[in-house]
């Protein structure tokens, strides 16, 4: 199968080309800058942007599928990088060249936590991207991931740098919210495994790991990965501070969480089910074997 990628060169998007290539797709993959997935043997690149229509003409053609990966976790008006932009006129744009150019099978990144009464505009831009794919005419599979972690991890480095630098790493509220983060290896290959899977078009599926955390339990199990004994000391620090705070200092880009962000995070990120792993056979990674092979290289 010919598979039309885009976000391709991001932390998600060159696991699920490596995933495709070893189960022996050819890769088409949009790019912004040429040559930014030269390290790929096969991979063709095309130039283009999901964000500008024109660059996308023609762009798919030959293609059998679509896996649509372009997205943000934070929002830079200043240089219009925009979740509407982003999520919702983004999805339009390449929804629009897949049906114009024949391509039937439509596979798109969402987000865990998406739905109809979002609070945060982060998870509204993800769920007006998932009514325009189920509107569509395509054979379409929409995949929500919990929190994504893996070699190259925003998140969880995030938290190991703060662990291994601080005497007392500091907590947003009680620490009990939950979360099940998921290996970026199996988030591409329930993608992948998805492709020619008849009973999954017209599924939406949550994509979680084996195991739930408290958010405390979860900086206790990356202070392990990290060889530093059974825990970390935290400073928990109540909301009602905390919160002014954020919403004062988000607009700068060396802060590191926005409201939105942190309303995500007081909301949880666990999964309802286990449909997605079932119907795709996948075998799960162990969070704590997992990220121990890549924390203490």
């Amino acid at each position: 199968m010919k598979v039309f990628i885009t976000g391709g060169s991001g932390f998600v998007g060159r696991t699920m080309i490596r995933q495709l290539l070893n189960d022996g797709h050819s890769v088409c993959a949009l790019v912004r800058t040429e040559g930014a997935l030269a390290d790929f043997d096969g991979v063709e690149e095309v130039v283009g942007d999901t964000t500008r229509s024109e660059t996308l003409q023609e762009q798919l053609s030959g293609c059998d599928a679509v896996i649509h990966l372009v997205g943000i976790i934070r929002e830079i008006p200043s240089q219009r990088v925009t979740f509407e932009k982003l999520h919702v006129e983004s999805t339009e744009n390449i929804l629009q060249a897949a049906v114009k150019q024949g391509v039937k099978r439509f596979l798109q990144m969402s987000a865990n936590g998406t739905r109809s009464d979002a609070i945060t505009r982060y998870h509204q831009t993800k769920w007006e991207a998932e009514e325009m794919v189920r509107r569509t005419s395509l054979d379409w599979t929409i995949f929500r991931p919990s929190l994504i972690y893996g070699p190259g991890d925003q998140f969880i480095n995030m938290l190991a740098q703060l662990i291994k630098t601080l005497p007392v790493v500091p907590v947003m509220g009680d620490g009990r919210y939950q979360l099940q983060p998921v290996h970026v290896t199996d988030v591409a290959a329930g993608f992948v495994q998805a492709l020619e899977k008849q009973e999954t078009i017209g599924k939406t599926y949550q994509c979680c790991g084996s195991q739930v955390f408290s958010y405390d339990q979860l900086l206790d199990a990356v202070a392990q990965g990290l060889g530093r004994g059974s825990g970390v000391r935290k400073i928990h620090q109540p909301l009602w501070l905390m919160k002014p705070v954020v919403a004062a200092m988000q607009s700068i880009p060396q802060f590191p969480m926005t409201s939105d962000q942190l309303q995500m995070l007081l909301e949880g990120n666990i999964c309802s089910d286990s449909c997605w792993q079932d119907d795709l056979c996948l075998e799960i990674h162990d969070f704590p074997s997992s990220i121990r092979a890549y924390l203490q290289k």
